[in-house]
């Protein structure tokens, strides 16, 4: 899985695609610090984690498009399914490897904690509480793009139905909020992810949320396996 890992980090920083991902991921993010925080005279780090929530979503599939897809489209999916690692490790270590693309991109937060603490002190244990919620989206997000790759051979096919993801669960409280029958709406509500993550951006951290996002995680990858096992044996 090591080897895995490895070979995908050198494929994403041997091409554009991982500094077209942090170049948008800083840019935003520095936006939102510099009016929120910066503008506002604020240190409430929160807001500017909530706005990261629609970046992310857009983030994730430029990151995953090509980490399955690509293994089909240049018929070298066969020579990784005929390796020593198996097929669980082949996907846990893309998974991984966009994991730790992602976190690079995160650790842009140490720096605005680092900023804020020269005018007020720093809320280290929200900013923290706030960054592992993001993490947390951004890997779920990262398995279901993922296993969006391993259904198609195009690239944009797995990014176009990976910002369609990201965006239906991003309106997943509006559609639960439209529906007027109860069991329904609760049902939608509770799988809500911006509820989820919402309890993270004002430092509340709650178990009931880590297992969420953690199996949904656990879902995602497993179907991703079963996936790349059908089409071995077909």
């Amino acid at each position: 899985m090591t080897a895995i890992i490895k070979r995908e980090l050198y494929s994403y920083f041997c091409s554009p695609m991982a500094y077209v991902v942090m170049a948008i991921y800083l840019f935003f993010s520095g936006l939102f610090f510099s009016l929120i925080c910066l503008g506002n005279s604020t240190s409430e780090l929160s807001y500017v984690y909530s706005n990261m929530f629609l970046v992310t979503i857009f983030a994730t599939p430029i990151m995953c498009m090509r980490l399955m897809s690509d293994e089909k489209r240049l018929r070298t999916d066969q020579a990784l399914l005929t390796s020593p690692v198996s097929i669980l490790g082949i996907v846990l270590g893309k998974f991984f490897s966009a994991c730790i693309l992602y976190l690079i991109c995160m650790s842009i937060f140490l720096i605005y904690g680092f900023t804020l603490s020269f005018f007020v002190t720093p809320k280290w244990s929200v900013i923290l509480c706030n960054s592992l919620g993001l993490f947390l989206l951004a890997a779920t997000l990262i398995a279901i793009d993922i296993f969006l790759s391993s259904l198609t051979e195009s690239q944009m096919i797995a990014a176009i139905s990976g910002f369609a993801a990201g965006l239906f669960v991003y309106l997943l409280d509006n559609v639960a909020n439209a529906i007027s029958v109860t069991i329904i709406n609760k049902a939608l509500s509770s799988v809500s992810f911006l509820s989820h993550y919402q309890n993270f951006t004002v430092g509340l951290l709650s178990l009931a949320d880590v297992v969420f996002f953690l199996s949904l995680i656990a879902l995602f990858i497993f179907l991703t396996v079963r996936v790349i096992e059908k089409k071995r044996w077909s």
